[in-house]
């Protein structure tokens, strides 16, 4: 429970259909295993207790007190247990002398509460009008198994002991209405929607089905658990195949089919809670809509992590996903280009080339923006300015990657001119500090920004987003641009677009091919310091630390607004075989140094192309003041020695 994850689970018992004694035994099983598990809420079948396939036995007085008999059963036999559960029974109500097809909410022999089903199908093989009547604006009070409980529709289920998970219910039908019920209860604050389900198998429906709960939990931005009918019900017509399925915010999280037993996973609740507040989705102009709100209490307890984290959050693992995520970046990158350069009347585009991944990458995307001009790659400038750190490695890639791309090349050696205001302004060639490292970074920029002004051009930005979080450019140097297109693609993600683009020209155009390879095999370094026997001395990943633990901190930072606490649990969980938690821990307090001393870089950044769900610029994803004080972020980070 602690970090916003709750073990939920979806679980599909072995019934027989009609035998409500066999079943409460099935389900209180479960439920003991559930909490074995460390399962905090867990959510059976559409009426799980009796069988959704009864038919017109569900007239019957003698299935409807065995399934009043089976729910008190079940109620003591899990006194003692901390879950809670939703299971599906028919109810009668004596008030208004209907039967109901519910949902019991229970927790420690007790029901919090019973949610009819509103949208009852009446087609093919399913009938159920002709023996429930629906939930729809029912509110009031029954008495079931000696216990005074709410029935209703309009009723959500609220943890004292964990604010943000707050549970609604709906059941099979109400999903595939055009307004389901879980749509107003995750407006009267549900984060974890339940559905009771007993949804038959058809070829292609497993697909429907999935798209269903996930959409559905995106839509909402909430947790959907959905159990299923499973083994045990009549296959008179039908077959029921128990498929569980368990989404998070639009990401399926677990998935079960063809089995009885428990699918689980945790629900990240502060995450949805974060996204709901970021994006005002779930405020109110005026007054909040009524509703009942039961309340319950868990034992607060570390829950025990089982879903996929991935190591690195901006790339897509699976090859395919991959190759669709460059895609589609490189064309977004690139119009928004395209469309800078027509809207400027830019004669050329300059791009200061230094035979390292960020300025490949920018060339690269300034071909495809040329092309879409239907203009000839050498009105792009490219230029490479040598100077004390430039190995002979990384400027003859340069030169080689202009001339393939047929980008105009200009190679304009810097030394003297550095020299020369070195010189005037008293620094000693033998001082290796921070003005000998940005007086260099100036430099190119000065000149990259004549040559745009006697061509007639723009200067394409070539830093990256995990530089601009780290800080680790120069300011007005390669901080400046008058467009970057990198400036929304993290490090670890500009290292597979150029692989992509290699990939791509492998039989194109073999030596770009070869070109663009060696460059992936370089060391990233910003080259200003001298080299040492002709290689690179400086590692920028020596310095600041690994980027892919770099990326991995900003996506949860920024996209979610995780703790640095969090943050750590979540980087030892995810890339604990690659670092010690030491290590990690060391460069998250670098992370979070440098990402607050360095915000006055990023509010001044130029216009660039956002491509994702994490960018940085000041007019619209971030806004922060320069001077804001990391202290809490930092005492947080202390207390994690």
């Amino acid at each position: 429970m602690r970090d916003g994850f709750i073990s939920v689970a979806a679980g599909t018992p072995k019934i027989r259909v009609a035998d409500c004694r066999y079943n409460a035994e099935q389900i209180f099983t479960l439920m003991r295993e559930a909490e074995k598990q460390g399962v905090k809420v867990l959510v059976l079948p559409e009426l799980c207790l009796t069988g959704y396939t009864c038919g017109d036995l569900f007239l019957q007085d003698t299935l409807l007190r065995g399934a009043e008999e089976g729910l008190q059963t079940i109620l003591e036999a899990t006194r003692n247990l901390d879950i809670v559960t939703a299971l599906g029974l028919p109810v009668w109500d004596k008030w208004d002398n209907n039967l109901y097809n519910c949902a019991a909410v229970i927790q420690k022999g007790e029901i919090l509460g019973l949610v009819p089903k509103t949208y009852l199908p009446n087609y093919g093989e399913f009938y159920e009008q002709r023996w429930f009547a629906s939930g729809k604006g029912l509110e009031h009070g029954i008495e079931l198994c000696g216990q005074q409980v709410s029935l209703s529709t309009n009723q959500t289920f609220a943890c004292d002991t964990m604010p943000n998970l707050v549970i609604g219910v709906e059941i099979c039908e109400d999903l595939w209405a055009p307004a389901p019920p879980s749509v107003e209860l995750a407006r009267k604050g549900a984060t974890v929607i339940l559905n009771l389900s007993a949804s038959n198998e058809l070829v292609g429906k497993a697909d429907y089905r999935r798209s269903l709960v996930t959409g559905q939990s995106a839509r909402l931005m909430c947790g959907y658990v959905y159990a299923d009918a499973g083994e045990g019900e009549s296959t008179s017509d039908v077959v029921f195949t128990g498929h569980n399925l368990i989404a998070e915010n639009g990401t399926l999280l677990s998935e079960r089919r063809f089995s009885t037993g428990l699918t689980v996973s945790e629900i990240d609740v502060d995450r949805l809670v974060y996204d709901r507040r970021r994006t005002n989705t779930f405020t109110f102009s005026q007054e909040p809509p009524e509703v009942w709100r039961c309340s319950f209490s868990l034992p607060v307890e570390e829950t025990r992590l089982t879903r996929y984290v991935s190591p690195s959050p901006f790339v897509p693992e699976d090859a395919a996903g991959r190759a669709e995520r460059c895609e589609e970046i490189l064309r977004v990158a690139s119009l928004g280009l395209k469309k800078r350069l027509e809207h400027t009347g830019a004669r050329t585009a300059v791009v200061g080339l230094s035979g390292g991944l960020d300025s490949t990458l920018a060339l690269l995307i300034t071909a495809l923006a040329m092309g879409m001009l239907n203009r000839p790659a050498s009105d792009i400038i490219a230029v490479t300015m040598p100077c004390f750190g430039t190995t002979a490695r990384t400027k003859s890639n340069a030169e080689l990657l202009a001339e393939r791309m047929g980008a105009t090349l200009k190679i304009i050696d810097i030394s003297q001119a550095v020299r020369r205001h070195f010189t005037d302004i008293g620094q000693s060639m033998e001082n290796h500090d921070v003005t000998f490292e940005n007086g260099q970074a100036r430099e190119r920029t000065q000149v990259l920004m004549d040559i745009a002004n006697q061509t007639g051009g723009l200067v394409i930005g070539t830093g990256d987003l995990s530089e601009l979080a780290l800080g680790w450019c120069t300011y007005n140097g390669d901080h400046m641009s008058n467009y970057a297109v990198n400036c929304s693609i993290p490090k670890t993600l500009v290292r597979h677009l150029v692989a992509y683009l290699a990939r791509d020209n492998m039989e194109k155009d073999e030596a770009l091919h070869d070109v663009l390879e060696d460059i992936l095999d370089t060391p990233v370094s910003p080259e200003l310091l001298p080299a040492v026997q002709g290689e690179i001395s400086q590692r920028t990943e020596d310095l600041v630390g690994p980027y892919e633990l770099h990326d991995f901190f900003l996506y949860y930072l920024i996209r979610w607004g995780f703790s640095p606490a969090k943050i750590y649990r979540l980087a030892v969980y995810a890339l604990g075989k690659q670092y010690s938690r030491e290590v990690i821990l060391k460069w998250l307090k670098t992370f979070y140094r440098r990402f607050f001393s360095q915000q006055f870089k990023r509010n001044c950044v130029p216009d660039g192309p956002k491509v994702g769900t994490v960018a940085l610029s000041p007019r619209g994803d971030w806004r922060m003041p320069s001077d804001a004080s990391a202290t809490l972020w930092q005492a947080e980070l202390e207390m994690l020695e």
